[in-house]
């Protein structure tokens, strides 16, 4: 059978792989339809032929107790059902996605220098007691290719310079972007203060000299750690990962120094570019971007544009 539509001088048809009973005749629409929706009917008239195409499809379904694997199109493809649609997590309004109403941000709050300005605000992370306000996404990407990966660090280091993480530099998927393409990507985010910073750049790799002053730091589990792990490599279990821990540890039995290895260490993002962004209400967020206009490396000019959210 055919199930029509009537819109105006448009008539929209669905044939079905089964039957459905009992269609209702309501005016100049008819259509399978579960009785208990017939108050809804009176709206396909002023509908436009897609979203009624749409909404018959879902009426098609409900009749015969079925859940639909995708939503038709009319482009002749069609749509996967969506497992996850406008999450509103953190909102106290129900349907509604949460408004950032904590500041504001001005070019006269900035000052000249945008690590001087990161610095200000790492200052008043931490007043404000953002969770581990060093956590930072760092993204890099692989060359010929393009593809792009990212994971979670912690920045260990602020200087005149740049921002430095530390990490494994031999086997790491990001040591392999970057011995291929030689730039990064990093940014911050403080739920507490509705903030987030964007960092773009090159890298370069410290000193041996560097690292260990920062390696050193570490608990001496955590620097026993850097040598058993061949990050990111595959492992056969678990076991093989402990034991290779305890390798080290019979290698380094009764030293209370370690050394920094060779294949660890700081890594440094240059900054090219670094945007400040303040969350605002109905997502007109106030963005402030510096780009670099002196020489690479050097702290030189910034220039200073706010950016449209």
């Amino acid at each position: 059978m055919n199930i029509r539509v009537h819109l105006a001088s448009k008539t929209l048809r669905l044939r079905p792989n089964r039957r459905i009973r009992s269609p209702i005749h309501t005016n100049n629409t008819t259509i399978g339809f579960n009785p208990s929706r017939r108050s809804e009917l009176h709206q396909y008239n002023s509908l436009s032929p897609n979203r009624a195409y749409g909404m018959l499809y879902s009426a098609k379904n409900t009749v015969l107790g079925r859940e639909p694997d995708s939503a038709p199109s009319t482009s002749g493809t069609s749509t996967p059902s969506k497992r996850i649609f406008a999450p509103t997590g953190g909102s106290d309004t129900p349907g509604q996605a949460v408004q950032y109403a904590h500041g504001t941000l001005e070019l006269s709050d900035l000052a000249a220098s945008p690590l001087d300005q990161f610095h200000a605000w790492f200052e008043q992370a931490k007043t404000a007691n953002v969770y581990q306000p060093e956590t930072v996404t760092l993204a890099t990407a692989s060359l010929p290719d393009g593809k792009v990966s990212a994971r979670i660090v912690f920045m260990k280091e602020l200087d005149e310079r740049g921002f430095v993480v530390y990490s494994n530099w031999g086997t790491s998927r990001k040591s392999a972007d970057i011995r291929s393409n030689p730039q990064a990507a990093m940014t911050f985010w403080w739920r507490e203060v509705e903030r987030q910073i964007r960092v773009e750049g090159t890298v370069e790799r410290l000193s041996g000299e560097e690292g260990q002053l920062y390696y050193d730091t570490r608990i001496r589990g955590s620097r026993v750690g850097a040598w058993a792990s061949p990050q990111s490599q595959v492992l056969s279990g678990r076991e093989e990962l402990e034991q290779r821990v305890k390798d080290v540890e019979k290698r380094f039995e009764g030293q209370d120094s370690i050394p920094i290895p060779d294949f660890w260490g700081g890594l440094r993002i240059v900054p090219d570019t670094i945007e400040f962004w303040q969350g605002r209400q109905s997502r007109l967020h106030d963005r402030f971007q510096y780009t670099r206009v002196g020489e690479n490396g050097t702290e030189g000019e910034w220039k200073i544009e706010r950016l449209s959210p």
